[in-house]
């Protein structure tokens, strides 16, 4: 029976949670720079329109670094297609997997699955 809590279905876990927050950021930093450029197109404020223009700066040499983190991980090929579908297929078959993982098991007990120490 493969569940969540069985220690075996955690291996790689980490450089996928990894790799999906960095992306998560990433993507977020993205809607972040096009708000700043509607806000930046909106406003007639030369002042505020000034300040949107250096946050939306910041934002993207965040950017510029987390992409920089990804591709230096091999979790991002922004230029090599036939790199990065296969990523972003094993990505979606992932959270899949984990959508169809049992979260709540029968059996709760991990008495002895673990190094405990003796009562």
């Amino acid at each position: 029976m493969e569940d969540y809590l069985d220690p075996r279905n955690a291996e790689g876990m980490p450089n996928l949670a990894d790799s999906s927050f960095a992306m998560d950021f990433l993507l977020s930093v993205k809607n972040g720079i096009r708000n700043y450029s509607v806000a930046i197109t909106e406003t007639a404020n030369t002042d505020l329109r000034s300040v949107l223009i250096k946050q939306m700066e910041a934002a993207l040499d965040l950017h510029a670094e987390i992409s920089d983190l990804m591709i230096s991980k091999g979790w991002l090929h922004p230029y090599d297609i036939n790199e990065q579908y296969p990523l972003d297929i094993k990505a979606a078959e992932t959270a899949v997997q984990i959508a169809q993982l049992k979260l709540f098991p029968n059996d709760t007990d991990r008495l002895g699955m673990f190094a405990t120490p003796n009562k």
